[in-house]
């Protein structure tokens, strides 16, 4: 098992603008992108640098001159070859001159590029002519009708969701907070990780697993049976989001699978007695490894939850091992705790 720290990383980098609380208000800020968006794809030669309202600017094919966002103009370099933090430190019109002369191409080459071009003001992406695009919002569309009992995580310490969509990028990560099962005789729900660049900044993909925890930094604690795809956007970019669906109907298939087998198991563990009295309660349990101390609090507790039967006695060690301050020492009497259920899951 592993800690999977992507969605935390994204959490520490994303600003408020990009954080949305659903994912529906996610889908529904990438349709509107969506849909106010124009591709303009001509001749590389067409594409000229120049000064507007005395920033630099793109002129496309005769047009008039659209605006650059950060990534339209890194782009733009890129293809220049000119390094950005050069240019940035240049006068507009020196920059359109730096940029013209170095975006040099031949009368009779035929490269093509595709501008993105939002509410026909500004250059959201500049791409080759051979990238192949796949929309946010036919992604959140696919989530939205097949991860139907996914939600995000509960809100990280800054109060982020885990769902973004900003300049560059889109980022979901989702679980299934009901979606419990027994694997290898320890409890796991499902979750991904599921990403996308219509404008150029990464591929497109997905990332299944099963977790124990997922924590206020919105690392995810010990996670299995980890599966990834990705794909770039070129040529059949499309049939990622076939591949996406498809596995994420195997992960719910094997969610519902065992999603039955450990309601079975729970259903035994609370009809189950694991212990007459306190007395034989605490052989068992320093038997099974847990600590005096906590195996006292855990007696005292079990009648809130369950009494003296297995399901009872688990409930409480979890509910003590949360008050834990190392997550190594939650982790492990955690699992201590859960190896109790094996007793009933033959």
């Amino acid at each position: 098992m592993v800690n999977l720290t992507r969605a935390s990383r994204e959490l520490f980098s994303r600003t408020p603008d990009e954080q949305f609380e659903t994912l529906a208000e996610l889908h529904q800020h990438c349709l509107d992108q969506k849909n106010r968006a124009v591709r303009i794809k001509e001749p590389a030669a067409t594409f000229i640098p120049t000064v507007r309202d005395e920033k630099l600017a793109l002129k496309i094919d005769g047009r008039p001159a659209y605006e650059l966002t950060d990534w339209s103009f890194s782009q733009l370099c890129g293809f220049a070859r000119v390094a950005k933090d050069t240019v940035n430190r240049l006068h507009p019109s020196t920059a359109a001159d730096v940029l013209s002369q170095t975006l040099v191409f031949d009368d009779e080459d035929e490269t093509e590029f595709q501008a993105l071009v939002l509410d026909d003001r500004v250059v959201r992406a500049l791409n080759g002519g051979q990238y192949k695009r796949l929309w946010n919002a036919d992604l959140t569309a696919m989530l939205l009708e097949y991860a139907v009992d996914f939600t995000p995580p509960q809100k990280g310490f800054n109060g982020a969701t885990g769902l973004y969509a900003g300049e560059q990028d889109l980022f979901c990560f989702m679980i299934d907070p009901t979606g419990w099962a027994e694997i290898g005789g320890e409890a796991f729900a499902p979750g991904f990780f599921v990403w996308n660049s219509e404008v150029g900044r990464r591929s497109v993909g997905l990332t299944t697993f099963w977790f124990q925890k997922v924590c206020c930094n919105h690392i995810v604690w010990d996670a299995t049976e980890i599966v990834e795809i990705t794909r770039r956007h070129t040529g059949r970019v499309r049939d990622a989001l076939t591949e996406i669906r498809q596995e994420i109907s195997e992960l719910v298939a094997r969610r519902d699978q065992r999603r039955d087998g450990f309601a079975r198991v729970i259903a035994k563990a609370m009809n189950t007695t694991y212990g007459q009295d306190a007395e034989e309660v605490q052989k068992l349990l320093t038997k099974a490894g847990i600590g005096r101390a906590l195996a006292e609090r855990a007696i005292k507790w079990a009648p809130d939850y369950g009494g003296f039967t297995i399901w009872g006695v688990v409930n409480a060690l979890t509910r003590l091992t949360s008050e834990a301050r190392f997550a190594g020492n939650r982790v492990e009497a955690d699992q201590k705790a859960a190896s109790l259920l094996q007793l009933v899951a033959a």
